[in-house]
């Protein structure tokens, strides 16, 4: 399996001994040792993923890495966080996903009415089973731990990914400007029930339904 680990905290250095990655296409910033690498369609899911993020406009496009040496990948100084996964299932928004090992099985997930709030979709990238992924942050991203007694309320605008056994819902016409009032438009928010783990940026990515 592929060995993840940080450079900093903005450069992500991938150690392969003949396995396999897949990285956010032109990720790759240099490389040591021999290495090949080969653009994926759909996020690595050949045709039929393809076809299903093109009807669910979650925009992925992949490269897989595949080799002896050291590949360490980067994407316009954004911060990197490192995930580990022990059979279970990790949503991430494709803009923030920058590695995952390639044993992880990658699809989509409807997310509901989130999507039209933050503009990213209503479809959430997937990475399930056993191991490592990168995600990506604009500033050093916050894991906040969501529990039955105490639910999260987390603006669209500052969600990366989530993981655990959580149910989302959402909720309209508030955000946590509106508290102040300084919302404007259609606005919404994320709540998350639950047990599992909400990643959050310290900064709101642009948004098409108002001010959330």
């Amino acid at each position: 399996m592929a060995t993840f680990r940080l450079q900093g905290s903005k450069v992500l250095a991938v150690d392969l001994t003949g396995d396999t990655v897949k990285a956010k296409n032109g990720s790759m910033v240099a490389y040591d040792g021999q290495m090949a690498f080969k653009k994926l369609s759909g996020g690595g899911e050949g045709l039929r993923g393809m076809v299903t993020r093109r009807l669910t406009g979650e925009q992925m496009t992949m490269m897989e890495a595949k080799g002896q040496g050291t590949c360490f990948l980067a994407d316009r100084a954004s911060e990197i966080n490192l995930v580990a996964l022990h059979g279970d299932t990790l949503y991430v928004e494709a803009s923030n996903l920058l590695c995952a090992d390639g044993g992880l099985r990658t699809g989509t997930s409807f997310t509901g009415l989130r999507g039209g709030a933050s503009g990213n979709g209503l479809f959430t990238t997937t990475l399930e089973g056993s191991g490592q992924a990168a995600i990506m942050s604009d500033g050093p991203a916050v894991v906040l731990r969501v529990s039955p007694q105490y639910p999260l309320s987390v603006d669209p605008g500052a969600y990366i990914a989530h993981q655990g056994r959580l149910q989302q819902s959402f909720q309209s016409g508030v955000t946590f400007r509106t508290f102040l009032g300084e919302g404007g438009g259609e606005a919404f928010q994320i709540r998350f029930e639950g047990d599992g783990l909400v990643y959050v940026q310290p900064s709101e990515r642009n948004t098409v339904a108002g001010d959330v």
